[in-house]
């Protein structure tokens, strides 16, 4: 399954860490991937929390991200 979500904010004020906040696209827009992404999750929030330093400035505010949710066969 794939999502579509847009970073809302970077926070770098840890130092070595960084907070992310990214949320489900929304429909209403122009964009029309935007409004079939929205069809299927209206709404959604990932708070992650980087301290990897290879990752450290990955996210940047206003991009948007695909998320591929593949099951864990344990």
């Amino acid at each position: 399954m794939r999502a579509k979500f847009q970073c809302e904010h970077v926070r770098s004020e840890y130092g070595t860490f960084e907070e992310v906040m990214l949320r489900a696209v929304y429909g209403g827009t122009t964009n029309a991937e935007d409004n079939q992404f929205s069809e299927a999750t209206p709404s959604g929030d990932l708070h992650m929390t980087i301290s990897n330093p290879k990752a450290l400035g990955f996210f940047k505010k206003g991009q948007s991200y695909y998320l591929d949710f593949t099951p864990v066969n344990d």
